[in-house]
């Protein structure tokens, strides 16, 4: 019979279905919309103003259960979050693929959204309960590399499947949203709300425990989120993030197609490629945050970004496409990881996912933002260069507001008053 302490971890079994969920709500529910756009769009007559309209309403769909699932989850448990949003988010996929204009296109890419926002953010307050904070940002890099599984995922089955059906787009969404459908089941089966559920301490926790999550809500002091400078300071710096991120993940395809003369299999190569080099982003700055702290992290990332979108806009060849690419997979993750961390590190994993909440509210504003301009100002000057240029920008501004926060943020405010 096998000695406890040398059976691996429950938090370990937690990442894993984590990360997994993490690949349906965004993996395949936010970025698939990336890989099929230019069917998608050219099938139902959609101008880049209207396409951009879409990922709008996806993003404001997320906007909305991702504030609220952060304080649901803390009240009811992240499972139940995470599993009913997967099955909200796996219908609207589905539904997306039998759409047949923009409205109803973009009432299920809304519910899709909607899902999303309640099952990732759940995933990232969980992770804060199961992980102490010397693991924290491991753990939460870990954990966003599902939005990388789905880029090889969406890059290496699209291609096949439009080529193989006539409407090969509305294929590819039911697909998406049927392994979504299987992954609500494994999250039901194998998540646990906080370690306690299994008798078991937070992984790499020292002597002093940290308040577990799930507690009754009415032990809960909500008002340190809503009153804590360095939550609102996190907030205002991650809505450069959501703003010109979402310009880049959601137009990359079609600038590609549309302004670069690469063929979709190209594209989708490239986008491919971004994936994979976006594997490990996570885990690689979420540790080097646990080390010398978040606000240096970020600054780096935002800097690192800010050229990507910049040559991207620029490029006069190929091989500048392509670095523009590995540079945006190189970091492309970090943000959500460091800025969940944070969450943790400033009011203790019980407020965690609620803070995430709250902070995702502004990150929720600049994605919903992003599309629909960016779209719009495609159509106005017949390219997509001046949209990658306001990502630059807007990640440029990202740099300068994280370098002005405050550091050591394991000087926890949960504990201090």
């Amino acid at each position: 019979m096998d000695h406890p302490r040398l059976r691996p971890h429950y938090g370990w079994i937690i990442l894993a279905m984590g990360t997994l969920a993490v690949f349906g709500a965004l993996g395949l529910g936010r970025f698939g919309y990336t890989a099929v756009l230019p069917d998608m769009q050219a099938d139902l007559g959609l101008g880049n103003t209207q396409a951009g309209m879409l990922a709008t309403a996806n993003l404001i769909g997320y906007l909305i259960l991702s504030a609220l699932g952060g304080a649901l989850a803390s009240r009811y448990g992240a499972r139940l979050l995470i599993t009913a949003g997967l099955v909200l988010a796996g219908l609207g996929m589905v539904m997306t693929g039998l759409s047949g204009g923009l409205l109803s296109a973009a009432l299920w890419r809304a519910l899709t959204g909607m899902g999303s926002g309640a099952s990732n953010i759940s995933v990232m307050g969980m992770l804060t309960a199961w992980f102490a904070a010397r693991r924290r940002g491991l753990a939460t890099g870990i954990a966003v590399a599902g939005s990388s599984v789905g880029m090889i995922f969406t890059g290496l089955a699209v291609p096949h499947i439009l080529a193989a059906y006539k409407e090969g787009w509305r294929i590819c969404w039911v697909v998406f949203g049927g392994i979504t459908f299987l992954l609500a089941l494994g999250s039901y089966l194998f998540l646990r709300n906080k370690p306690s559920d299994k008798g078991l301490a937070p992984l790499a926790a020292g002597q002093a425990a940290e308040p577990a999550a799930g507690e009754p809500a009415a032990k809960i002091p909500w008002r340190k989120i809503y009153r804590s400078a360095q939550v609102w300071h996190l907030g205002l710096v991650y809505i450069a993030f959501g703003l010109s991120y979402i310009i880049f993940m959601t137009f990359f395809v079609k600038r590609l197609v549309a302004d670069a003369g690469y063929t979709k299999q190209a594209a989708l190569g490239l986008y491919m490629a971004m994936g994979w080099s976006s594997l490990f982003c996570g885990v690689i700055w979420g540790a080097l945050s646990d080390a010398i702290g978040r606000k240096r992290v970020l600054l780096i990332v935002y800097l690192i970004q800010s050229a990507s979108f910049g040559l991207f806009a620029l490029a006069p060849n190929r091989a500048c496409f392509a670095l523009a690419a590995v540079l945006f997979g190189l970091t492309a993750w970090s943000i959500p990881a460091i800025m969940a961390a944070a969450c943790g590190d400033i009011l203790g994993a019980r407020l965690a996912p609620a803070a995430l909440g709250f902070i995702t509210l502004f990150f929720g504003l600049g994605q919903a933002l992003g599309p629909s301009l960016a779209g719009a100002m495609a159509d106005a000057a017949g390219s997509f260069r001046p949209a990658f240029l306001l990502a630059s920008a807007v990640a440029l501004v990202g740099a300068l507001g994280a370098g002005l926060l405050k550091p050591g943020y394991q000087e926890n405010e949960f504990t201090a008053s």
